[in-house]
C-alpha cells in the first residue's frame, strides 16, 4: 500500500530518510522512488525535445490553430528538459510576466498583511519535508516558498493565503525559477482553480457534486456503494482538488498529470479522481470488506500502489467515456441544485423571522 500523504507531517524525518536523494531530490517520504524510470532511446528523447522547442517558438500559432497537437503531446508526457518552459507557456504565465514587468520584485518589497505573513511562516516548513530544497529554513526552497506565497497574498488580497496553496507553490518551485513559478502559481490559483481558495469553499462543494454525478455515469456500482454508506465526496476529494494532487500521487505520476492539467484544466483532476475511486472500489470483494464509512474512506485515502502508478492513471484517464459536454451538464445541474437549496434556506429563514414573537 502507498504511504498516505496525510501522514507526512507526522513522520520522523531521521527515521525514514535515505543517505542520498533520488533522481527527483527526495530523501524519503511516499514520493521518493528508487525504481529506475523506463528509459526512452536517446533518439526518441531528442526528437520529442525538438518538437516541443519548435512548438514553443511558434506558440501563438499552435494555440490558435493546432491546440489538439499541444494537448496530444502533453498526454504523451513532456520531456523533462523542456517541462519548465512548457509549463510556463501552457499556463499562460509567460503572458502574465510580460504584462507585469518588475511586479514580482515590487511585491516582495511590500510588508503584506501581518496575520497572513505569520500563517505563511508557520506553514512553509510542512511542504515536502523530505525534498532537498525544503529540508530546513536555510534552504533556498523555504525562502522562495515564503516569497511566492507572500507575493501572491498581496497580489490577490481577496484570496490572501490558504494552506492548500502551499504544496502547489512548493511543487512549482522545484521546476521553475522563483519569478516564473510565481506567475504559474497566479495562473493556477486564479484561472485553473478559480475561487477554490476563497473562504466558504463554495466552488469545491459544487465540484464535489459534479464528481458524484460523473461517478454515477462512469462507475455505477461504486457510486451506489458510496451512497449506501453515506460517503460524501468532500470527505475524500477535498485535498485532491485543493492541492491539485500534489500531496496524493507518486512523483512521476504527478508530473504526467500536471502536463495534462496545464493543457486541459480542472477536468484532468476530475478524471484522476474518478480513476482512483473506480479502481480502488471496483472489485466486489473490496466493497464487501468496506462495511461502513470509515473502511471505505481508508481505501480511498490510501489507494493501492499500482492504482497511482504513472501508466495506470494516464491510460485509464484516457479510457474514461466522458465528453466535455458531460462536465458541462453536471456543472449546470449542480449549479441549479445549489441555487434551489439556497432559495429554500432563505425561504425557511424568512418564515422563521416572520413567526418570531415581536416585543
Amino acid at each position: 500500500m502507498a504511504t498516505a500523504p496525510r501522514s507526512l507531517d507526522t513522520i520522523s524525518l531521521c527515521s525514514t530518510v535515505s543517505s542520498c536523494p533520488d533522481r527527483n531530490g527526495f530523501y524519503g517520504g511516499f514520493q521518493r522512488t528508487d525504481k529506475p524510470k523506463e528509459p526512452l532511446s536517446k533518439a526518441q528523447i531528442i526528437a520529442r525535445e525538438k518538437k516541443w522547442l519548435y512548438m514553443i517558438e511558434n506558440w501563438s500559432t499552435y494555440m490558435s490553430k493546432n491546440y489538439k497537437k499541444i494537448r496530444d503531446r502533453c498526454r504523451k508526457g513532456i520531456p523533462k528538459s523542456v517541462r519548465p518552459k512548457a509549463w510556463f507557456y501552457l499556463s499562460g504565465a509567460y503572458l502574465l510576466k510580460k504584462k507585469n514587468p518588475n511586479v514580482y520584485s515590487e511585491l516582495l518589497e511590500k510588508p503584506g498583511n501581518p496575520t497572513t505573513i505569520e500563517e505563511i511562516k508557520k506553514d512553509k516548513h510542512r511542504q515536502f519535508p523530505f525534498h532537498e530544497m525544503f529540508l530546513d529554513e536555510q534552504k533556498v526552497g523555504q525562502i522562495e516558498l515564503f516569497n511566492v506565497l507572500k507575493a501572491y497574498s498581496i497580489y490577490n488580497p481577496k484570496v490572501g493565503f490558504c494552506q492548500a496553496q502551499a504544496p502547489i507553490a512548493a511543487f512549482l518551485l522545484m521546476h521553475l525559477p522563483a519569478e516564473d513559478a510565481f506567475w504559474v502559481f497566479v495562473s493556477v490559483c486564479d484561472v485553473y482553480l478559480q475561487d477554490y481558495f476563497i473562504p466558504g469553499l463554495e466552488v469545491i462543494q459544487n465540484d464535489a457534486g459534479i464528481l458524484e454525478g460523473l461517478l454515477k455515469k462512469t462507475c455505477p456500482p461504486v457510486y451506489r456503494h458510496l451512497q449506501k454508506h453515506k460517503v460524501e465526496p468532500l470527505l475524500y476529494m477535498t485535498d485532491w482538488f485543493l492541492c491539485a494532487m500534489t500531496r496524493t500521487l507518486p512523483w512521476e505520476t504527478l508530473l504526467r498529470v500536471w502536463d495534462c492539467f496545464l493543457a486541459e484544466g480542472i477536468r484532468v483532476i476530475f478524471k484522476v479522481a474518478l480513476v482512483i475511486i473506480g479502481a480502488s472500489l471496483s472489485r466486489h470483494k473490496v466493497r464487501k470488506t468496506c462495511t461502513g464509512l470509515c473502511e471505505t474512506l481508508e481505501v480511498l485515502r490510501s489507494p493501492e500502489e499500482h492504482i497511482v502508478e504513472e501508466e495506470f492513471i494516464i491510460n485509464n484517464m484516457m479510457r474514461l467515456n466522458l465528453r466535455v459536454e458531460d462536465f458541462q451538464i453536471e456543472h449546470t445541474r449542480q449549479k441549479a441544485r445549489r441555487a434551489k437549496q439556497k432559495a429554500q434556506q432563505e425561504a425557511e429563514s424568512g418564515g422563521h423571522r416572520r413567526n418570531m414573537p415581536t416585543l
